[in-house]
């Protein structure tokens, strides 16, 4: 690939049937794996996310040092969005007693505030323009409390509602379904609906997740974080080999 293709490249991939199904399960595998190191293996939500924290830190700087798309570097980057989204979400809802709907308001209002600075400074907020590093740190930062969010309201509607995690995940897949139709049959903003999307895969993941390792007795299956956590880690590494993965074109 020559300079002049490369400059006509963004740094994240085409957005494709394949780029949600690899988001949802890494943000299912983010629910596992921050749950396995937080509860499992009894760091806490503050360890676990100073933990993931770092790693997110690493892999975003590895991320904005690259030159062009790097499919494995990008999901792991969102695979670290993820955890480091359940651990630091837990951590403000449950050890700083912020309840999910106040820790879901303060996100939501963080996320907008992200997408709105983002807009005023570099003029759109469409991920096909996310190519230099002013654009990849709003891109990521705006993942990171997407993520956030999503772990958060995600718990409040499993459980505050009081639908449980079968239901939540029915809620979620429901609202995703919609905003499908809405860019099918709509003119609706490409951008608003991507954002909307990529938003409630969080909670969806979130709430899969939750019912693959909670206790029987809360309604869920019981299953091992650990072995969960493999699982969809392996799932995750086969659809990133097999899948087409290729850098979206840029917008300008």
């Amino acid at each position: 690939m020559d300079t002049a293709e490369r400059a006509a490249l963004a740094k994240v991939p085409q957005v494709t049937l394949g780029f949600w199904l690899i988001k949802i399960a890494a943000t299912t595998l983010g629910e596992t794996a921050g749950d396995a190191v937080s509860m499992s293996m009894e760091l806490g939500y503050l360890v676990g996310s100073a933990l993931f924290a770092l790693v997110f830190a690493a892999a975003v700087g590895a991320q904005i040092a690259a030159r062009r798309f790097n499919p494995p570097l990008y999901w792991a980057t969102i695979i670290a969005t993820t955890t480091v989204g359940t651990t630091l979400a837990d951590f403000v809802d449950r050890s700083l007693g912020v309840g999910y709907a106040g820790g879901s308001s303060i996100l939501l209002g963080l996320l907008l505030a992200s997408l709105l600075a983002w807009r005023r400074v570099l003029g759109s907020i469409a991920v096909e323009t996310v190519a230099d590093t002013r654009s990849e740190v709003f891109y990521w930062l705006t993942i990171l409390f997407s993520q956030t969010l999503g772990t958060a309201l995600g718990d409040w509607v499993a459980d505050s509602a009081g639908i449980g995690y079968g239901g939540a995940a029915l809620v979620f897949g429901a609202l995703l379904l919609l905003v499908a139709l809405l860019y099918r049959w709509t003119s609706i903003s490409r951008t608003l609906l991507f954002w909307a999307a990529f938003v409630l895969t969080r909670p969806l993941g979130a709430v899969v997740g939750d019912f693959l390792d909670k206790p029987l007795a809360e309604g869920g299956l019981a299953l091992s974080r650990y072995a969960a956590s493999l699982v969809l880690l392996a799932f995750i590494v086969a659809c990133v080999a097999v899948l087409p993965q290729r850098a979206a074109r840029r917008v300008h």
